[in-house]
């Protein structure tokens, strides 16, 4: 018995519409809970990217427990993508996001060699698309 992996991760943004937006319409996430949210029942709204979900707490009003310092922009998340680097970076230019950095050599947490391009959310959070195609 032991530690299987993340379950999700917390992030903090100055505005929650405009994270959902961004969200859905740059990585594809699904949300979780938005109706119980907008009703003011919970605090947070959880986005599914891929295997991996979110939790999206606003700056102003940050669920408890929460981070010592909820901070919009100062999360930097890795997502894997499924496909080439050069579809990742074609996936985010067909978006209107800019890349600032990549293709680049990175290493996957399972240990294969992979390329990386990154670029910014709303709150300028550092996103990361990693394959190993």
């Amino acid at each position: 018995m032991g530690i299987r992996g993340l379950d999700h991760l917390a992030i903090t943004v100055a505005d929650i519409e405009r994270t959902l937006t961004f969200y859905k319409r740059v990585l594809g996430a699904e949300t979780h809970f938005e109706e119980l949210w907008r009703e003011g029942k919970i605090p947070v709204v959880l986005l599914q990217v891929g295997e991996s979900r979110l939790s999206v707490h606003e700056a102003a009003s940050p669920a408890k427990p929460h981070a010592a310092a909820p901070t919009p922009g100062s999360g930097d998340f890795c997502f894997r993508w499924d496909g080439s680097i050069e579809s990742a970076s074609a996936h985010l230019s067909a978006r209107d996001i800019e890349v600032i950095e990549g293709p680049v050599p990175r290493p996957a947490a399972d240990g294969a060699l992979g390329q990386s391009v990154y670029f910014r959310d709303p709150d300028g959070n550092l996103l990361e698309f990693l394959t190993t195609d």
